[in-house]
């Protein structure tokens, strides 16, 4: 448990156990498993695990509740969104903390990522009201064509690690405002933010059966089975590719709609005319925003030839000088990887660099005596053949390359598998929309570090996944259409 009481308090306050038909249980067996806070290595709390009847009993649970929540009004949806949202931005504190505590984010990033999270409950209760189809008089006069949404029913919903509250939310928002009913699997790492949402959600009063959460270290031997199931109508998935492959082969079954948003690979482009300044800051939230374990965090530093040698050095001293530790603790803006496996991947990337010729310019070791911590790390003359150009590094690992023309940056921007997000720093406007018509990728920040808001669509393209959260198209991805040909 945490040494300091009042961290210990908040951890016990959770639920720990699985949120099936508005109720709290145990696992079928009796199995639980520890939430370990990754900055020291000490157990949080333990919680049930799953089984494969535990994960139907859920699936059940949903799929009894859909009819009637697909008939509850809107506007009642959306209240019950909004009180979510209300709720949560007032309980930030507590969020935040607990978050911190078994992911290891810095405080401050995690009470942003309250206030993010919280915002797609917002943004989807103002939606809940605005689903609508269309009436038109087919072109040859003969029929009316009437068309309309519903909710695409009982989904499946699996979230990562990295962002425990913002990733569930930016699910359980649309779902809730367009009359689905769910299953969520949360990250086994990091399952305690889901279940205080769950509880948070039962207090302001969405049905039993509506939100199910599960906690499980047998996610495959669980989930299969409710993919395969004709009760699940939907999959929405964030995490790797690898495993988003796998589901999307199992879902083909019972052809399950489904929405992935997967890896990432994503360049930071800073051409001859940026602003230097703005685009160290850019480079700093795009690549330390959660200690670099985002799938939009900057991957690939692609520096004009002619400024590369200034922007290293900008970039390195102020990463060289951000402070490592518990998230919890004043002044940390780096925090703790989420496991050792983590770690030893971050050092695997960095050693193979260095071999083939980087340089590191600051870090690229690990620290601390306990914990999962590595060193804020930039290097420079970065080889093309060098593992980490072609390997998501979900690290604090600035990796810089140097480029002569635009064409040579599209062109090494696009060659990678991936195609989430990307960003470029430039005055030139012309240059701005060109890079829009030809970087292969379903987000751009231009002369910005951060690309996700909840009023945007948020996703990708080739092995990055399809579908899109947020913004108006979010909705779209909960919803069927139905069309009535009506002779007048």
């Amino acid at each position: 448990m945490p040494v300091d009481p009042a961290e210990a308090a908040l951890v016990a306050s959770v639920p720990t156990g699985l949120f099936i038909d508005g109720q709290w249980r145990e696992s079928s067996d009796g199995a639980r498993v520890d939430v370990e806070d990754p900055a020291t290595g000490l157990v949080l709390a333990s919680v049930a695990d799953a089984t494969v009847a535990d994960g139907d009993a859920a699936l059940s649970a949903a799929a009894a509740a859909q009819a009637d929540w697909a008939r509850t009004a809107p506007r009642e949806r959306s209240e019950l969104l909004r009180a979510a949202y209300e709720l949560l931005v007032e309980r930030t504190e507590d969020f935040a903390t607990l978050m911190t505590l078994e992911m290891g984010k810095p405080l401050a990033e995690a009470r942003g990522e309250v206030a993010y999270g919280a915002e797609f409950f917002r943004w989807f209760a103002e939606e809940a009201v605005r689903i609508s189809g269309r009436w038109m008089t087919a072109p040859n006069g003969a029929t009316r064509l009437l068309t309309m949404k519903k909710p695409v029913g009982p989904t499946l919903m699996v979230t990562p690690w990295n962002f425990p509250l913002a990733m569930g939310t930016r699910k359980i928002g649309p779902a809730i405002a367009a009359g689905c009913t769910m299953v969520v699997k949360p990250a086994t790492q990091t399952p305690l933010t889901m279940l205080a949402l769950a509880e948070l959600l039962r207090e302001v009063g969405v049905p039993a059966g509506v939100v199910n959460v599960i906690t499980t270290t047998r996610t495959a031997e669980v989930m299969e089975p409710l993919v395969r199931d004709a009760r699940a109508r939907k999959l929405t998935f964030t995490g790797s590719t690898p495993v988003g492959r796998t589901l999307v082969e199992q879902s083909a079954t019972q052809l399950l709609r489904v929405s992935m948003e997967l890896g990432g690979n994503a360049p930071f482009i800073v051409f001859e005319d940026a602003d230097l300044d703005a685009a160290v800051e850019g480079a700093l939230l795009a690549k330390m925003r959660n200690t670099g374990e985002a799938c939009t965090a900057a991957n690939r530093f692609l520096v004009h030839e002619s400024v590369a040698d200034t922007f290293a050095a900008r970039l390195a001293e102020r990463m060289a000088g951000m402070p490592v530790g518990r998230g919890t603790e004043d002044g940390v803006t780096v925090g703790p990887l989420i496991d050792a496996k983590a770690v030893a991947k971050v050092s695997s990337l960095v050693d193979d660099a260095v071999r083939k010729g980087a340089r590191v310019a600051c870090g690229g070791k690990e620290v601390g005596d306990r914990g999962y911590f590595y060193a804020p790390t930039v290097l420079t003359d970065v080889p093309a053949d060098a593992d980490l150009v072609r390997e998501e590094i979900f690290g604090p690992v600035a990796a810089i390359g140097t480029f002569t023309t635009e064409e040579e940056a599209v062109a090494r921007a696009n060659d990678t598998d991936y195609g989430l997000a990307a960003y470029a720093f430039t005055r030139d406007l012309s240059r701005v929309l060109r890079l829009g018509e030809v970087l292969e990728y379903g987000m751009v920040g231009v002369n910005t570090g951060i690309v996700s808001n909840p009023a945007a669509p948020f996703g990708g393209m080739k092995a990055s996944g399809f579908g899109r959260e947020g913004g108006f198209e979010g909705i779209d991805e909960y919803l069927e259409t139905t069309y009535l040909g009506i002779a007048p």
